[in-house]
């Protein structure tokens, strides 16, 4: 099996969505180019380093992938409402898991010490961000993401608009945790100049 092809094997909540508007003939239809599309997609990018492949090859070139092969055989406003209903109900599940943790006691103190590491780690510079790190506050973490790899790739492959897919699944997975606020007033993919990313305990 090829790379794109397991890639594509754990995108079913996706080919759920398109099940879902369209015939099952069209599905598997575009399914097999949008495959076809994500491994020369990734043979086009295969030289990135590996911390910024970990957003690209399993987020962001397979939603590229399956909108831009949509957008060429139905409208495109049905190709971009495959994608983002897929990351609403998925997003929304995610923080559904999330609230029922929260609410272990000492989960939120914990949840939030974990995001230094995390964010520094999973949404650093090796992985294609740029960010602003905030001095420890109790009870809350703050940073600035300055620069993105979605919106970048995204741009550069011609899709920009999923961008903003992607800044609301934070909304919806951190959004509605119950003793921590979510705050966010813009993000890149909305054309601000920055993403900030405030958590806290309430």
């Amino acid at each position: 099996m090829t790379k794109a092809r397991k890639i594509m094997k754990k995108k079913a909540f996706i080919r759920e969505e398109m099940e879902k508007q369209l015939t099952g003939k069209q599905s598997e239809y575009l399914w097999r180019k949008a495959t076809k599309r994500l491994n020369d997609i990734l043979k086009e990018y295969e030289a990135l380093p590996k911390g910024v492949r970990t957003h690209t090859d399993q987020f962001i070139f397979p939603a590229a992938a399956i909108y831009l092969t949509a957008k060429e055989h139905i409208p495109a406003k049905k190709a971009y409402s495959i994608i983002e209903n897929a990351a609403v109900t998925s997003t929304t599940a995610m923080g559904e898991k999330l609230a029922k943790l929260m609410k272990i006691p000492g989960m939120c103190r914990l949840f939030i010490s974990l995001w230094n590491p995390i964010s520094r780690n999973m949404f650093g510079e090796s992985c294609g961000f740029q960010n602003i790190f905030y001095p420890k506050e109790k009870g809350a973490y703050r940073m600035d993401i300055i620069a993105c790899p979605y919106n970048r790739y995204f741009s550069e492959l011609g899709c920009p608009e999923l961008t903003k897919i992607f800044c609301d699944n934070d909304e919806r997975t951190y959004g509605n945790l119950p003793g921590l606020q979510f705050i966010r007033t813009g993000t890149l993919g909305k054309g601000g100049k920055r993403c900030d990313f405030y958590l806290k305990k309430v």
